[in-house]
């Protein structure tokens, strides 16, 4: 990882708070930058092409995927997620945010095992349920497939480094901070400072 930017992957059921935990960590810290992904999915109110998600059809993204465009995709709740190779070659001094679900992640981490992934969990089941209901968004056959999601995705959680429960959005924010703050300062990162100044 020496020269290289760190990659942070951000996974999470549904209802957590990931999008806006996301948002205000890479607000509030320095040198990190969001991977925009692909997904044929709609967009939802007051998302932009381009900063949220490129919208594509499904014809496209499966051209995508034929041409080997994306370090990795999958389906999620009947839509393509798929994060673009480019995305994961930051100039040095970035580091880079993901935010995809485990499917994604598991896939990652077979071609960058030295990323670091992160967990972002509700404080309880009966707790995602009351987000999920009170966000408005969801039919309830969408809200019963995303709490059946939300538990098979906790099923692999020994694929991440960090898990960060979001019972307060300032204190799992302080927590994020902390791991990216922590991982910047790992020895493995640092070799290339040290050699420098000790000539």
């Amino acid at each position: 990882m020496e020269g290289k930017g760190i990659i942070f992957v951000i996974s999470a059921p549904s209802g957590t708070g990931k999008t806006t935990l996301i948002s205000q960590l890479i607000g509030e810290v320095p040198g990190l930058k969001f991977s925009v992904s692909y997904t044929t999915r709609r967009p939802r109110p007051g998302e932009e092409n381009g900063k949220d998600y490129f919208f594509v059809s499904r014809d496209d993204f499966l051209k995508m995927v034929e041409k080997g465009k994306f370090v990795e995709w999958a389906n999620v709740h009947g839509d393509f997620y798929g994060t673009p190779r480019e995305s994961l070659t930051p100039p040095e001094g970035v580091d880079m945010i993901l935010d995809i679900d485990p499917q994604g992640a598991e896939q990652i981490k077979r071609t960058y095992p030295d990323a670091v992934f992160i967990f972002l969990v509700p404080p309880s089941f009966q707790e995602l349920e009351r987000r999920l209901r009170q966000r408005g968004k969801d039919s309830e056959e969408t809200i019963r497939k995303r709490l059946q999601d939300a538990l098979a995705e906790l099923k692999k959680i020994d694929l991440y480094d960090y898990v960060v429960v979001n019972d307060d959005i300032e204190r799992a924010l302080d927590c994020l901070k902390a791991i990216v703050k922590a991982e910047r300062c790992k020895r493995t990162r640092m070799l290339k400072e040290v050699k420098t100044w000790l000539g």
